[in-house]
């Protein structure tokens, strides 16, 4: 079960896998919990608290434990990957329900939205920004999604003052924190309801493992539905990715800084490249959310920018092409750097322009990370 955590810097918990001790071994690494299913008592009752690992298995409790402490929420559960976190938030609201959500945020799960809206019979409204979202909340609503820093062009939204809106009008807010992550990020304390993460990016951190997360402030009745569709619908992780995942989140700290610091030395250093139309990074004081992410980044601006390349599509992609250190890959947020033309991924319909590459800065040397795009570049 688990147990309480000592009051310890967000690092040091992470650091140790943030739950205590407590094996007659004395192990200081987790042990792996495969089973599925646990045995009742003679009256029928479950003494070791268990009923089927579909509900609550052991190999969550980490981790779990974890990322409840450092979101500083209330409750916190796994999933099987950051779309099976998001929808299942969406599966818990009832038919006829209001959703907004932002223009500007992951392509696969604004497409998912817009076909589950129709299914469900939910009201979904889009928002470009800050202003946007304010006239849409003017009347209720029911549930406000956020994504800040955007994909993939790095908007930043007020967490507070969308809280704020948000409440007014009725409505839960949900946060995606996948990119800042609770190193820079902790929108509860901001006003949000649920952080939501797609664990498989920077709480994981060394791509090999799919999963996703969400925290509450609240373990109110809507948490509980929201547990009721995980456990139901069979969203849930494997125990082995479970561990996993706990093992990536205990070097979460010194990757993500490590990450973010090397992101902001190559932003700076292509910001007014000759070769680039545009450098798209909050960190920037250019960038228009500069100023909200200052307030609510706390250390630092993530380690994920897209560069707009001068000579449109065709150049953007033969840069990619050019690199050698970066990797073209989909996703982001591990060790390695990633690069994605993300227009051609998005496929029709997509915002993103199609001279942008977006990067994903991983922890090898800045100095060759620089180098590798200026030699694709000034090829």
């Amino acid at each position: 079960m688990t147990q309480k955590l000592p009051v310890l810097a967000p690092e040091t918990l992470a650091a140790s896998g943030a739950i205590p001790v407590d094996s007659p071994y004395q192990d200081i690494v987790p042990p792996l919990h495969v089973a599925t299913t646990f045995e009742r008592a003679g009256d029928c009752s479950y003494p070791g608290g268990r009923v089927y690992s579909r509900d609550a298995s052991p190999a969550y409790d980490a981790p779990e434990a974890l990322l409840k402490e450092l979101e500083g929420g209330a409750a916190a559960a796994l999933f099987a990957s950051g779309m099976a976190a998001a929808s299942a938030v969406l599966q818990a609201l009832k038919p006829g329900a209001r959703v907004v959500a932002p223009r500007a945020m992951y392509w696969g799960l604004r497409n998912w939205m817009v076909q589950f809206a129709a299914n469900w019979q939910l009201q979904l409204d889009f928002f470009a920004d800050d202003a946007d979202l304010a006239e849409l909340l003017q009347r209720p609503a029911d549930l406000v999604w956020l994504e800040t820093p955007a994909n993939p062009t790095w908007e930043i939204s007020d967490i507070a003052a969308a809280a704020r809106l948000a409440h007014a009008a009725g409505a839960r807010l949900v946060v995606d924190s996948t990119v800042p992550t609770p190193v820079f990020t902790r929108p509860l304390e901001l006003g949000a309801d649920i952080v939501m993460h797609s664990a498989t990016k920077y709480l994981n951190g060394h791509s090999d493992v799919v999963a996703g997360a969400l925290v509450t402030k609240t373990a109110d009745d809507f948490w509980q539905r929201i547990k009721t569709v995980r456990a139901l619908g069979g969203a849930v992780l494997g125990p082995f990715e479970a561990w996993l995942l706990a093992r990536g989140m205990r070097t979460l700290f010194p990757r993500v800084r490590a990450a973010a610091a090397s992101a902001a030395a190559i932003a700076e250093h292509f910001h007014g490249h000759t070769q680039v139309v545009q450098v798209l990074y909050p960190g920037l004081p250019s960038h228009p959310g500069h100023a909200v992410a200052a307030r609510q980044m706390q250390g630092g601006f993530g380690a994920m920018l897209s560069l707009r390349v001068v000579g449109g599509e065709a150049a953007a992609k033969a840069v990619a092409a050019r690199l050698n250190v970066f990797k073209r890959a989909t996703s982001l947020g591990s060790v390695e750097s990633l690069v994605e033309h993300r227009a051609s991924v998005e496929g029709p319909g997509t915002f993103c322009p199609d001279d942008l590459l977006r990067l994903s800065i991983g922890i090898e040397s800045t100095a060759d990370l620089i180098a590798d795009l200026e030699q694709a570049l000034a090829g």
